[in-house]
C-alpha cells in the first residue's frame, strides 16, 4: 500500500492503484481477539514497527457509507446491514477476493476482521496461494474475562460528537462532561457489565473455532493482552521472533536430515 497507509485500494477495491511501501519480508498477519482487548491499537503500532497495512473490515463497512459506488459484493453487504441482516460468510469472503492484490502488496498487511469463521479462514487460505503469499501467523490477543469487562465498563460516549473516554485510563477534564463539546457523557447499553459477558460468550463461542483451525496449522501465536499497549508491543514482537526463529530452525534441521 501507499507509505502513508492511505488504503485506497482496500478501501475502493483491487482495481485502484495505490504506492507500496516494499519491504524485503513483508509480513503478514492476521489479528484475532475480543472487543476490548486492544486489537485497533496494537494494529497502530505494528503498523509502524513492521510497516504493513492495517486491513479491517470494519473499517472497510465504515468508509463503505460515504462511496459514490461501492463495488459489489459491499454493495450487498451495505444493503443487507442496513435491513438488519448478519453478512453472510459468502459476502464477506466476496468482499476479500475483490480486494485480493492487497494481499499480495510488498508492504504485507494486518487483517483484521476476517477470518470470523473457519470457512472464511480456509477461503482466505486459498485466495493467498492464488495470489502466491502465505500468511506468516494469526496473532491471537487474549485477556481475561474480568479485564475485558473492566475496559469496556469504563467507557464514556459524547452523544454528540461521539468522542469516547474511559473513566479510569482516558477521563474526561471535568468529570462527565465531554473535553470538545461541553455535553454530558453517556455509557452505551451495550457497555453495561451485563450486555459485556453476553458478548464475550457470543464472541468466545463464534471464534474458538477460528484460533483452533490456526492452531491445528501451526499458525497461531498468543498474546497476553494485560499491561500497556507498548508493553503488549513488545510481547507481539518477541512471540513473532521466536516463531520465526523457530522457523529457520526447523528448515535447517530439514535440510540437514536430506543430506544437503
Amino acid at each position: 500500500m501507499s507509505s502513508q497507509h492511505d488504503r485506497v485500494a482496500w478501501f475502493e477495491g483491487s482495481d485502484v492503484k495505490c504506492e507500496p511501501m516494499p519491504h524485503d519480508r513483508p509480513v503478514r498477519l492476521v489479528l484475532l481477539g475480543p472487543p476490548g482487548v486492544g486489537k485497533g491499537t496494537q494494529a497502530a503500532l505494528l503498523t509502524r514497527a513492521l510497516g504493513p497495512c492495517h486491513l479491517s473490515t470494519g473499517d472497510l463497512f465504515r468508509a463503505a457509507q460515504c462511496l459514490a459506488t461501492p463495488s459489489p459484493a459491499l454493495q450487498a453487504a451495505l444493503e443487507g446491514m442496513r435491513q438488519g441482516e448478519l453478512v453472510s460468510d459468502a459476502l464477506v469472503i466476496a468482499m476479500v477476493k475483490e480486494r485480493a492484490r492487497c494481499l499480495r502488496c510488498r508492504g504485507g498487511f494486518l487483517l483484521d476482521g476476517f477470518p470470523r469463521t473457519v470457512l472464511q479462514a480456509r477461503a482466505l487460505d486459498g485466495i493467498l496461494s492464488e495470489q502466491a503469499v502465505s500468511l506468516d501467523a494469526a496473532l491471537n490477543y487474549v485477556l481475561p474475562l474480568e479485564e475485558v469487562v473492566a475496559r469496556l465498563s469504563g467507557r464514556r460516549t459524547c452523544p454528540a460528537c461521539k468522542a469516547v473516554y474511559h473513566v479510569a485510563t482516558q477521563p474526561p477534564r471535568a468529570e462527565g462532561i465531554c473535553d470538545h463539546c461541553g455535553d454530558w457523557l453517556i455509557q452505551r447499553a451495550d457497555d453495561s457489565p451485563e450486555s459485556i459477558r453476553v458478548r464475550m460468550h457470543a464472541y468466545e463461542e463464534s471464534t474458538r473455532p477460528v484460533a483452533e483451525y490456526y492452531e491445528g496449522i501451526g499458525k497461531l501465536v498468543r498474546v497476553e493482552a494485560s499491561g500497556s499497549p507498548a508493553q503488549i508491543l513488545e510481547l507481539s514482537l518477541q512471540a513473532l521472533n521466536e516463531r520465526k526463529a523457530a522457523s529457520v530452525g526447523s528448515c535447517r534441521l530439514a535440510s540437514n536430515s536430506s543430506g544437503v
